[in-house]
């Protein structure tokens, strides 16, 4: 993943996607996007807030899109955000067209440190 300096923090935000032809499985598994989010604790309330009224209705809007949850950890500050998309290629088309970038940007002034930005397919699902 090729990162890039954000223009007035020193925060690394991801560019979007490399490749072009994201993989697909045989049965085209749902896909899951995970965002370590380090907040500065006393900013956490803020980003939870965040994610719900800004985050979560712009994913909405996205093709593929299936769901989004947010994790957290009031004591430490820190969240993982984890959306799910259809697969792997939904993904990939909202860091192209620069979904994701905008929406981690909204958080960056409550950040410790750089978010870190993992993509896993999904290989079982209960419910």
């Amino acid at each position: 993943m090729n990162l890039r300096v954000g223009r007035r923090t020193g925060f690394m935000i991801p560019n979007p996607a490399d490749t072009k032809n994201p993989s697909k499985t045989r049965g085209e598994n749902m896909f899951a996007r995970v965002t370590t989010l380090p907040f500065l604790v006393e900013k956490y309330d803020e980003g939870v807030r965040i994610f719900k009224e800004s985050v979560v209705p712009a994913a909405k809007a996205q093709k593929g899109f299936r769901a989004a949850f947010l994790l957290g950890n009031r004591k430490d500050g820190r969240g993982l955000a984890l959306t799910f998309w259809d697969d792997e290629a939904s993904a990939v088309a909202n860091e192209e067209n620069l979904y994701y970038q905008e929406q981690l940007i909204k958080f960056l002034p409550n950040f410790t440190s750089d978010p870190i930005r993992e993509g896993f397919e999904v290989v079982v699902e209960a419910r």
